[in-house]
């Protein structure tokens, strides 16, 4: 066989140059001692998965601790998934978790390109060497043929795949190929596997630690029927080529580990390290599940930006599920930056890491309740700004009225910080009731219209904007007395027969009908920030609803 012949053949791509010099075009990155190059490298899907800000954590962590690079690859090799406008998703998502990549797609960068098919030339540089060297091969079988092997597989319960004698295109002889390239058929290059699936060899993972791989004897495909390579083979050129020492990855890819150390070896390159971190769990009725982007909403990175969950507070969150002793050190250590933390891979999990919503609001109100005045602001406004409705973008046109707002019901500038407020999305709909815009109450009351409207009306008749909190409740209660509402907390409780309520029901008439809510912060509070034109308003229109 002729393989330098047949390599031309098959891949006539005049763009390909000496492998010497991709290496050359490359060369080992000059960085200190230990120094580790991490990547992310998500497919454009358009969709962004709590994995993905997993595994980029660690990455990311891991390099720049060590003085080292963290890069972004895409992987868009598939064309079928490719989603117009996910490279985005992948940047804004990212950024705004405040994942900082050193290089790769969009961004600067010298072992660029940093998307796979912009890399064409260099999988047909490596894919012609290996058809030159006979260990690539070029398979004529069709999907109906594959299809029938994996039913004969099936029924025979054999290991499925192509290898061995169900490798049917590996024997071709030069003639067959030639003829079959004449007659136009379409074919794929295929790598002509060495291993041997009864030899076994110990792998070190950085995460799961020692670990028993089987030899691949499959005759993987490395480059596709449009001159696109596989995954398998372009992630083996790329790692080689950006320099990566280490890999963090789901462990979905440890049953594809045999075929890219075949892969590395076969190329002639040295294996990055590997470490397979385990799934996102969650708890599912008496059962524990892998997080599906189908059945779970906060699956999804646009949740949380959608509901507006603070970065620093999922980020921190994240911590706790990437490293067993995160959460013991920022006891410690509670208002230290993250970046402070001494991410070590040997922490990682080795089960799976559980998924647990309310843990993440905790931590996110705690979060939340350690914002200043101005970083409460600007949090929510961004929010707002990006998917607040136009009356809700409108709250932060006078910016004095909304700080006293804020100050009120987040407790801002107080002794005591409120800390129940888990995202931007609760906190904005919260104070909606400010806002004649947002404005909307059902009146439920405990009374009937009679004793409603004579205690709406006294209180208009005796309110004053000008009273202080003293003066306001003496004047609460003076409507109570009109009304035959118990001001003596004591005697209402010895009697509550002899009354129809007492003070806090007033109050609580008064509240409902300037706010629409049964339960808020200090009513006296409110209708100070509200002002007297809109607190006589909402008083007089909640008379007229009765």
């Amino acid at each position: 066989m002729d393989w330098n012949k047949l390599a031309e053949a098959l891949i006539p791509d005049e763009n390909v140059k000496d492998l010497e010099y991709y290496e050359k075009q490359y060369p080992q990155r000059d960085l200190p001692q230990g120094a580790q190059v991490t990547r992310l490298a998500p497919s454009p899907t358009g969709f962004m998965h709590l994995g993905n800000l997993y595994v980029a954590l660690a990455n990311e962590r891991i390099a720049h601790q060590s003085g080292g690079v963290f890069y972004l690859r895409i992987e868009d090799t598939d064309e079928k998934r490719k989603v117009e406008g996910a490279v985005e998703v992948i940047h804004t998502s990212l950024k705004y978790f405040g994942v900082a990549f050193d290089e790769g797609a969009d961004l600067c960068g010298e072992y660029g390109p940093y998307y796979q098919r912009q890399r064409a030339e260099i999988y047909h540089a490596y894919a012609k060497d290996l058809i030159k060297r006979g260990l690539a091969y070029p398979c004529f079988c069709t999907e109906e043929d594959l299809e029938k092997t994996r039913e004969y597989q099936t029924e025979n319960k054999l290991l499925p795949g192509y290898y061995g004698e169900f490798a049917k295109c590996r024997t071709l002889t030069e003639e067959e190929i030639y003829e079959n390239l004449r007659a136009g058929k379409p074919y794929v290059i295929r790598l002509r596997s060495q291993g041997d699936v009864e030899v076994k060899h110990t792998f070190r993972d950085e995460v799961k630690g020692e670990i028993t791989v089987t030899e691949n004897n499959q005759d993987v495909v490395i480059l596709k029927s449009d001159g696109i390579p596989t995954y398998h083979f372009a992630h083996a050129i790329d790692d080689h080529f950006m320099r990566t020492t280490l890999v963090i990855r789901g462990e979905e890819w440890l049953s594809s580990l045999p075929i890219h150390i075949e892969l590395f070896k076969t190329l002639g390159f040295r294996l990055p390290k590997y470490g397979h971190n385990c799934s996102i769990q969650k708890i599912d009725g008496e059962t524990r599940r892998k997080l599906s982007k189908r059945k779970d909403p906060e699956a999804s990175l646009t949740f949380y930006r959608e509901q507006g969950y603070h970065p620093g507070a999922v980020r921190t969150y994240m911590m706790t599920l990437l490293n067993s002793n995160f959460e013991e050190w920022l006891l410690k250590f509670p208002d230290k930056p993250l970046d402070e933390f001494k991410y070590s891979i040997s922490k990682m999990g080795k089960s799976g890491a559980l998924f647990d919503i309310l843990k993440l609001n905790d931590i996110s109100k705690t979060y939340m309740s350690k914002l200043s005045e101005e970083e409460t602001y600007d949090f929510l406004k961004a929010w707002a700004d990006e998917f607040g409705s136009d009356a809700q973008k409108a709250y932060f046109a006078d910016k004095e009225y909304l700080l006293k707002v804020l100050a009120l019901c987040m407790g801002i500038g107080g002794k005591k910080r409120r800390k129940d407020f888990i995202c931007a999305k609760q906190a904005v709909e919260t104070i909606g009731y400010f806002f004649d815009e947002t404005f909307s109450p059902k009146y439920a009351y405990k009374f009937d219209k009679a004793t409603l409207t004579k205690i709406l009306t006294d209180f208009q008749t005796a309110y004053d904007y000008k009273d202080d909190c003293s003066a306001w409740f003496d004047k609460v209660k003076a409507v109570a007395e009109q009304n035959g509402f118990a001001t003596d907390m004591k005697a209402y409780k010895a009697n509550p027969e002899g009354y129809p309520g007492n003070v806090s029901d007033v109050a609580e008439i008064l509240r409902i009908a300037t706010t629409g809510l049964s339960n808020t912060p200090d009513l006296w509070t409110i209708m100070q920030i509200l002002g007297e034109e809109r607190v006589f308003a909402r008083l007089q229109k909640a008379t007229a609803c009765l």
